[in-house]
């Protein structure tokens, strides 16, 4: 089944610069599989080194977090939009700036 896959900015350049990208797959787990092997470069900033997805990329489909769902497992259905959305840290703690 065709899912889309919204890319952030941040990891356009690994993806040609589409802000989108159209794979199959019935989890997410499959379709960010099939998102790397369209787009190899992505991989490294999705996954670890063992293979498992990196703690800050959150993946939302449609309004949900996987991570309160099934994970890599949450089933898709067909026209599904997942989001990649990675965390975003920094500024300054306490006072003024």
């Amino acid at each position: 089944m065709a899912v889309t896959i919204q890319i952030p900015t941040a990891l356009r350049n690994f993806t040609g610069r589409q802000g989108e990208v159209t794979v199959t797959g019935a989890t997410v787990g499959a379709a960010l599989a099939a998102l790397a092997e369209q787009h190899p470069d992505i991989k490294p900033h999705l996954y670890q080194d063992e293979g498992s997805l990196r703690s800050f990329i959150n993946v939302f489909v449609g309004d949900a977090n996987i991570k309160k769902l099934q994970g890599l497992d949450t089933p898709l259905s067909d026209g599904a939009v997942i989001m990649l959305v990675p965390a975003i840290a920094g500024g300054k703690d306490g006072g003024a700036w």
